[in-house]
């Protein structure tokens, strides 16, 4: 038997619980011609956007930067958070140093040393809905239009 299900504010506060302290997320992103691409990505979250990390010439580099969208997934299947937002892009030497370090900090992770050519992904969520059982479907969206709805 399932949980009660949680009240918008309740899933609100899991959801930044999640932001704050998840690691990595599910990127989906589409080419131009619509073929689907999915890959984890490490994240930080800022309290407004994630900021993520991935060569530029990737499927996932070149799709992001073409559509300026994004759909990330946290969490486990009984325990989604889906964000949908929009991408700015930013060569690595673009973003302060002290965002940088934040990021490695948390990703464990440095894309700057690389041989490859990477690129900053900030995605600025414009939805975000969270659900774990059938009994949360109803109220799941917890942003609309970048606001938070609770």
């Amino acid at each position: 038997m399932s949980a009660p299900p949680r009240s918008r504010a309740e899933r609100r506060r899991d959801t930044e619980h999640r932001l704050a302290h998840d690691v990595d997320v599910w990127v989906a992103s589409a080419s131009p011609d619509g073929a689907p691409y999915l890959v984890p990505l490490s994240f930080d979250w800022d309290g407004e956007a994630l900021l993520m990390a991935t060569p530029a010439d990737s499927p996932t580099g070149r799709n992001l930067a073409a559509s300026r969208t994004a759909r990330l997934g946290l969490g486990p299947t009984r325990d989604v958070v889906m964000i949908e937002g929009v991408v700015e892009v930013f060569d690595l030497g673009a973003l302060p140093r002290e965002r940088v370090d934040l990021f490695v900090e948390r990703a464990d992770f440095d894309p700057r040393p690389l041989a490859a050519p990477y690129r900053w992904f900030r995605v600025t969520p414009r939805r975000i809905q969270a659900w774990r059982e059938e009994n949360e479907l109803k109220g799941r969206e917890l942003m609309r239009d970048g606001r938070w709805l609770a």
